[in-house]
């Protein structure tokens, strides 16, 4: 399928979802290519009409050369210079799914004229989703105040084909798209991994037989959170058919408070989704072009700090923060479960045959790594990239790295407890409630009940990656 693009109000989650993640390519609405011409020829109009103007990289030098302004000629030679020089990170690449979306959300500044782009190079960028591979963007080496350096390094070589004119370049490199799609990738992962969460612990809570008290729908109205009341349903629906014993007295903390952390990772995702909504179609170039009207026939330009999204990496961190609670959770429910002392259940779960318990390091470490990927992220420090005007770089690419390390720690701790669930079951000869029983057969599937002495390690392995697919495997390559 394509997807037409009439306005910025086309770039959704849904629409990142059909570009980024499921390759659709994409095209122009013919309103949106008659806009973006009569914006273009406006433009020009306003430069050619004002040669006293300073219009950052258009009419003045780049960067530190910002306070100088350039004759007609000067301009036009430095126009046509692809953004060479700031191709100059390198290391491991972003996914390809993430490259599409920087080019997905790339176009908010096109498509209603407001880069002020020759309209065939805005042709030519939407054009690039129909190509079998895009050029490799660097996930690391990022460090600038905005996104010259990844953007330069994905649509530089289109570029170089190209014969550039007044602010075409900057329309390329300038701006927040890359931010934008971070944050929208991080949302997709986040929702799979959310509900595949939910299950896991739900089978956890029934294999320590905890009580269901902690998970009543009298508590919906009690602590008056929407966030809390959905993941208490969820986890009910989950449990539905549970079996009818249950512990005599309540659950550790970690099963009892799962509900209100569940709740806070709806609420990160809540602060996610509308950070990477909002992000995709604003409009974030700089200098920015608006548009004529009657005050101002020829459009006007704004120098403004839209290549910086102040929402992007708060919102990451917080993703990063709810994997890094979530796995600690897991660790702890798996330690008691493996402890006959407090499970109640048999010791062939701790001892014998049936032994996990070095399970229980590996998740240990699996934790605490995702707590070291999930510290907060400031405002880079460093005066390395600081030289002119350049003086406050932006951390979202770090922040999406640490983001996606965290989760992937939680993908290996929730399959550790529910292998540590699945052994509990099948010692005592229970089955998992209805809804549950497809994902204990995954399990069983990839990591069957412990009988005699095997190796754990390479079959939770198996079964890690196995959940990583399911957030993941629909991901273009």
């Amino acid at each position: 399928m394509t997807l037409i693009l009439r306005s910025r109000a086309d770039i959704t989650l849904d629409a990142y979802y059909r570009v980024a993640w499921r390759g659709e390519d994409l095209r122009f609405h013919d309103d949106a290519r008659a806009r973006m011409a009569v914006c273009r020829e406006a433009f020009l109009g306003l430069i050619e009409s004002d040669q006293g103007a300073f219009i950052y990289g258009v009419t003045s030098g780049y960067g530190q050369n910002a306070h100088l302004r350039l004759s007609r000629a000067e301009r036009k030679r430095q126009a046509r210079r692809p953004p060479l020089a700031a191709m100059a990170s390198f290391g491991e690449p972003l996914p390809e799914r993430v490259a599409r979306g920087i080019v997905l959300a790339r176009l908010a500044n096109f498509v209603e004229g407001h880069a002020a782009i020759t309209p065939a190079l805005a042709e030519a960028v939407a054009g690039l989703l129909s190509a079998d591979q895009l050029p490799p963007v660097p996930a690391l080496g990022n460090g600038c105040p905005g996104e010259i350096q990844a953007l330069s390094q994905l649509l530089g070589p289109l570029a170089e084909g190209f014969e550039l004119a007044e602010k075409d370049s900057l329309s390329l490199i300038n701006g927040s798209p890359c931010a934008a799609a971070l944050v929208a990738d991080a949302v997709l992962a986040a929702r799979r991994r959310l509900g595949l969460a939910a299950a896991v612990f739900a089978l956890s809570v029934e294999a320590f037989q905890a009580p269901l008290d902690a998970y009543d729908p009298v508590l919906d109205g009690l602590w008056e959170d929407p966030h809390e009341a959905a993941a208490l349903a969820e986890l009910r629906s989950w449990l539905e058919g549970a079996a009818a014993e249950r512990r005599a007295y309540q659950a550790p903390v970690s099963w009892r408070i799962l509900p209100r952390i569940l709740g806070q990772a709806r609420r990160a995702l809540a602060a996610a989704e509308a950070a990477a909504a909002i992000s995709l179609r604003a409009v974030s170039d700089n200098p920015v072009y608006l548009p004529p009207d009657a005050a101002n026939p020829r459009g006007r330009v704004l120098s403004n700090g839209g290549f910086h999204n102040a929402k992007a990496y708060p919102a990451l961190d917080g993703l990063a923060a709810t994997w890094a609670d979530l796995a600690l959770l897991c660790d702890r429910q798996a330690t008691k479960m493996l402890d006959a002392k407090v499970s109640l259940l048999p010791d062939q779960l701790r001892d014998g045959d049936g032994y996990l318990g070095c399970l229980c390091f590996t998740a240990v470490a699996y934790a605490e790594q995702a707590r070291h990927a999930a510290q907060r992220s400031f405002l880079p420090g460093s005066e390395g990239g600081g030289f002119g005007q350049n003086d406050v770089p932006v951390p979202t690419f770090q922040a999406w790295r640490k983001e996606a390390e965290a989760g992937r720690c939680l993908d290996a701790n929730l399959a550790i407890l529910a292998a540590v669930a699945s052994q509990a079951l099948h010692v005592t000869g229970r089955a998992a409630p209805p809804r549950l029983g497809p994902l204990l057969a995954e399990v069983r599937g990839l990591m069957p009940p412990m009988t005699g002495q095997r190796r754990p390690g390479p079959e939770a392995e198996r079964l890690s990656a196995a959940f990583s697919d399911r957030i993941f495997g629909e991901a273009a390559a």
